[in-house]
């Protein structure tokens, strides 16, 4: 059995495990139940009752938190020309073409968190599949980072888009903020994600779409709350 520090062990004393809470109750754990020395995120795992075996049930995308995510992320765009420059007006850290992609494929170069790439441009982004993909970098129409409207892409990256997708066993996880946002500010996102969640439901889903939400702090315990977020 897996020893457990004490401040995790008091965290934990904080949560009744057989309890749901209120989204408010839960925000307001999540950041009294923080143990990391750092400023740390807070997460949300949501466990859909998805076959991902099915193509229509597979779900991926992203969206602008309203609070923001209290990272800063640094964007690579992959552009010609107009597009290139449109990228750089956005705020873009760096912007170029081939030049780029020889540096990562021959320096491994991977100071950014975010490609966004126009779509002439993925034949070239494709050949570099078996570096990015491992690291959820390669760029993707679903998720926004394929696209023309490069300069939109980037200042949605730099305002707190969160990317999502299911694992195979039908779970989203993402970050909605730090903790030290407010209350209200978590909240806020919690509220924009889990919606977002809601309106993306297969049509082909049967019975409950949510079995079950939580949020935690980085390295901190989880709090299952109550799904009445449609109400």
């Amino acid at each position: 059995m897996k020893k457990r520090s004490k401040k995790y062990t008091e965290a934990l004393s904080k949560i009744d495990k057989s309890k749901m809470y209120t989204k408010e109750e839960a925000v307001k754990l999540v950041k009294e139940t923080s143990i990391s020395s750092f400023d740390g995120s807070v997460e949300i795992a949501m466990r859909l009752n998805l076959d991902t075996k099915k193509a229509d049930q597979q779900l991926r995308g992203a969206i602008v938190l309203p609070k923001g995510t209290g990272k800063t992320k640094k964007v690579l765009v992959i552009a010609r020309g107009p597009k290139a420059q449109e990228a750089k007006d956005a705020g873009a850290d760096y912007v170029g073409d081939t030049d780029m992609l020889e540096k990562i494929e021959k320096e491994n170069w991977f100071d950014f968190d975010t490609i966004i790439a126009t779509p002439d441009m993925m034949p070239l982004l494709g050949k570099l599949g078996r570096v990015l993909g491992p690291k959820g970098l390669m760029p993707n129409p679903k998720t926004g980072t394929v696209t023309m409207d490069v300069g939109k892409a980037v200042e949605e990256v730099k305002a707190g888009r969160v990317e999502y997708r299911t694992d195979s066993y039908g779970i989203i996880h993402s970050i909605i903020g730090k903790v030290s946002f407010s209350e209200d500010d978590l909240l806020a996102n919690l509220e924009a994600f889990v919606g977002q969640i809601i309106r993306i439901k297969p049509v082909t889903v049967k019975g409950d779409y949510i079995k079950s939400i939580s949020i935690s702090s980085t390295m901190g315990p989880g709090i299952k709350i109550e799904n009445n977020f449609d109400k």
